[in-house]
């Protein structure tokens, strides 16, 4: 059973909830879709889900996600909620330029009808290189002027090949790092990577704890891995959890959540859902009791 309280964060010891409402799908894919995602908004705006933080970013579903929650929040962010937003490249041209993350900053919070966010991320930056974003001048050097100026408290680096963003950790530049899909029941990958960013006091999210579906138990996720083939060994792992899973009488999903929201490097894990019940789902597997001898048992199992 894991506790969803808010509890401090980072150097900042900014309060965040063990698990972060993401947004990643909340596409206008039908009536009933959509209406499901502003009910899931506007219940998170009123401060009745089991978490005080929203993700988001620029591009989230085709940069509707970011419209949604501006119309939940009305221009006001209720006490104790956290926003927190992603500068993206213009995809079309593949352009992570400053200039392009002042347009992104801007269109973000035009949408979120905000004048500032709490944390602000550079958003896959694997797209162009390390150095391309780094160059003076450049998309990380507007990062950390829209810090100075206020309209971020704080700035991060968000995803996903576990050497690039250790690179970017080690340049002490950063106050929040979001890593998806190198965290979970059958991969530990981001290990070293988390230990590094916690020792400089960052802020931890632990992103796609279900390696994109498999995890969830979903067969519509099988034969795959974090957005790809999966790998013999991985399948192996996933094999070999579910069946662990099966042995206690747990949902898969319940293990490969509550691995992440009990992991002492994670301070938060963002969840993707698109409707309130999916959310309530979570909530429900998070007040799981998974004995000791499970954990035990999940630990030997691990593909990486």
């Amino acid at each position: 059973m894991v506790s969803l309280d808010p509890r401090p964060a980072g150097s900042q010891a900014l309060l965040l909830s063990p698990l972060t409402l993401g947004t990643s799908g909340w596409s206008p894919r039908s009536a009933a879709e959509t209406s499901a995602t502003d009910a899931l908004a506007a219940s998170w705006a009123a401060g009745r889900l089991s978490t005080n933080v929203i993700d988001t970013s620029n591009i989230y579903g085709d940069s509707h996600s970011e419209g949604v929650i501006g119309k939940a929040l009305a221009g006001t962010v209720g006490p104790g909620l956290v926003v927190q937003t992603k500068l993206d490249r213009d995809v079309a041209r593949n352009d992570f330029s400053a200039a392009q993350m002042e347009r992104s900053l801007q269109q973000s919070l035009d949408r979120l009808g905000l004048e500032s966010v709490d944390i602000l991320f550079l958003h896959d930056p694997e797209n162009v290189g390390f150095e391309s974003v780094m160059q003076p001048g450049g998309a990380v050097d507007a990062l950390v002027a829209m810090r100075d100026r206020g309209v971020a408290r704080y700035i991060g680096i968000s995803g996903g090949p576990v050497a690039m963003m250790r690179r970017f950790v080690d340049t002490g530049l950063f106050d929040v790092l979001i890593n998806h899909n190198r965290f979970t029941l059958v991969d530990r990958s981001a290990l070293g990577l988390y230990q590094a960013a916690r020792d400089r006091g960052m802020i931890v999210e632990n992103a796609a704890p279900f390696g994109a579906g498999i995890l969830t138990g979903d067969p519509r996720f099988a034969g795959t891995y974090a957005y790809g083939p999966i790998r013999p060994e991985t399948q192996a792992a996933v094999d070999a959890a579910t069946r662990i899973a099966a042995d206690a009488g747990i949902p898969l999903a319940a293990l490969a959540l509550q691995f992440s929201l009990r992991h002492p490097l994670v301070d938060t894990t963002v969840l993707g859902v698109r409707t309130s019940e999916r959310f309530d789902e979570a909530v429900a597997h998070a007040a799981i009791d998974v004995p000791d001898a499970v954990w035990a048992e999940l630990d030997t199992i691990v593909a990486n």
